[in-house]
């Protein structure tokens, strides 16, 4: 049974840091010591049921947002951006043949960003062709690609949809011009109509459309206005982040500057209310909401494999600046900035930056948090790849969680109420090991 811990107090305001947990241990654990250690790794064969994955970080965008944390460039010319496709292609080259790959086919694949539909036609041939033609993608269940409106055309998602992409995710975050200009966004509300009714008429399996909570001078009547703009479009699947003010984001520099600790955005009380309202709306429109963060239409197969699998374990072979990946159990991230990773493949060496060796514990706890942001944690799961029983394990924490009415009382699975649900990233510090509580997430 764990100690007592007890969850961060959620204040009302929003300030500056990491709220959304995407994995764990926490980032500010993974070193450069355990490099070695990751390389050993890519030594061993991974067990063939367990699905392997690639990721694939186009750095490269129109502007950059203000609420952005990822590693981008804007601005980049032609030939920076064929130096980066060559580079990534050389990087898969450096895997091809090690024991951890085996036979094995990608079993998802995903393009991420900054913005993977800044790249032209031609760029992208350039890169999916070289990718393929050492790990191809032909049997995988889901590739998903990330757009921004305002880059897309019928001819370029045309384009798209021929490589093989089933799942285009568009980041429209508002349909207000205004919001989307002084959050720096790139695109415009007519971009976002465009790109959607191009996208639908040439058939994507699914399209997923990205809202966020909180932007900056959001009002009630905009969210009102962006959730019912987005049942319009009836997409397959809509997600809805709540604004953070990560570190490295321009909104934090400006608060740096104007000596403010606050940040210029709805407190978290207004985006949990957003939110609710949002996922209510989904649900009268014909939605489930599948997570913390996504409505997924009802009566479709309409999956996510990529959080899916790397939520319980899946090895992500994962290329380009700065991205992460996770092999045989050991996480790891690439070079952080674009010199220091171009400069490691020129030397033919694998641009790998930080790794954790997680231990087994850390590893279950690492699928019991992020699992919980479906809604849901069966236990009969952990106990069988475990053998933990984590009602008994997490006890303590769990009932706290009912009796705050986090929790709903007396079901198996274990299934979090709505609040749960909004606040599942500031609970889940409390299943942390004490070492990794109250500490910089990234």
């Amino acid at each position: 049974m764990t100690s007592d811990p007890i969850a961060p107090i959620q204040e009302k305001e929003t300030k500056a840091g990491n709220y959304f947990v995407s994995n764990y241990p926490p980032f500010s654990f993974w070193t450069p010591d355990a490099v070695p250690s990751f390389e050993e790794a890519l030594r061993r064969p991974s067990a063939a049921e367990n699905p392997l994955g690639i990721y694939v970080h186009i750095p490269f965008c129109r502007k950059r947002c203000h609420f952005c944390y990822f590693r981008v460039y804007t601005g980049a010319k032609s030939q920076e951006i064929r130096t980066y496709v060559d580079a990534a292609k050389k990087e898969l080259a450096l895997y091809e043949g090690l024991p951890f790959l085996g036979d094995r086919k990608p079993s998802f694949v995903y393009f991420g960003g900054g913005t993977p539909s800044f790249l032209s036609r031609e760029q992208l041939k350039d890169l999916t062709d070289g990718i393929q033609s050492r790990l191809a993608w032909d049997e995988a269940a889901e590739i998903t690609f990330e757009c921004e409106p305002g880059t897309l055309n019928e001819t370029k998602l045309r384009f798209i949809r021929d490589l093989g992409v089933t799942r285009l995710s568009l980041g429209v975050e508002n349909f207000n011009a205004h919001i989307l200009e002084i959050n720096g966004r790139a695109h415009r509300t007519d971009e976002i109509h465009r790109a959607y009714s191009f996208a639908r008429e040439i058939g994507f399996p699914q399209i997923n459309i990205d809202l966020i909570a909180g932007m900056l001078d959001e009002t009630d009547e905009n969210w009102l206005d962006s959730v019912e703009q987005a049942i319009a479009l009836s997409p397959d699947s809509i997600t809805v982040y709540q604004m953070e003010i990560p570190f490295n984001t321009t909104i934090y520099k400006q608060m740096q500057d104007a000596g403010k600790i606050t940040a210029p955005v709805a407190d978290w009380e207004t985006k949990r209310r957003w939110v609710t309202y949002a996922f209510e709306q989904f649900e009268q429109a014909g939605y489930d909401v599948g997570s913390a963060y996504t409505a997924v239409k009802k009566g479709q197969n309409v999956d996510f494999v990529y959080r899916d699998a790397l939520w319980r374990g899946a090895d992500l072979l994962s290329l380009g600046v700065a991205s992460f990946g996770h092999i045989n159990g050991v996480h790891y991230q690439n070079q952080h900035d674009m010199d220091g990773y171009l400069s490691e493949l020129e030397k033919g060496r694998l641009p790998v930056y930080r790794a954790m060796v997680p231990n087994e514990e850390e590893t279950l706890i690492r699928e019991f948090v992020l699992q919980f942001k479906l809604g849901s944690i069966d236990p009969n799961y952990f106990f069988k790849k475990f053998g933990i029983n984590v009602s008994e394990k997490f006890e303590i924490p769990l009932q706290r969680m009912r009796e705050q009415g986090y929790l709903k009382q007396g079901e198996a699975p274990l299934r979090l109420t709505r609040p749960g649900l909004l606040e599942i990233d500031r609970l889940l510090h409390s299943f942390f090991l004490p070492q990794h509580r109250n500490v910089r997430y990234a």
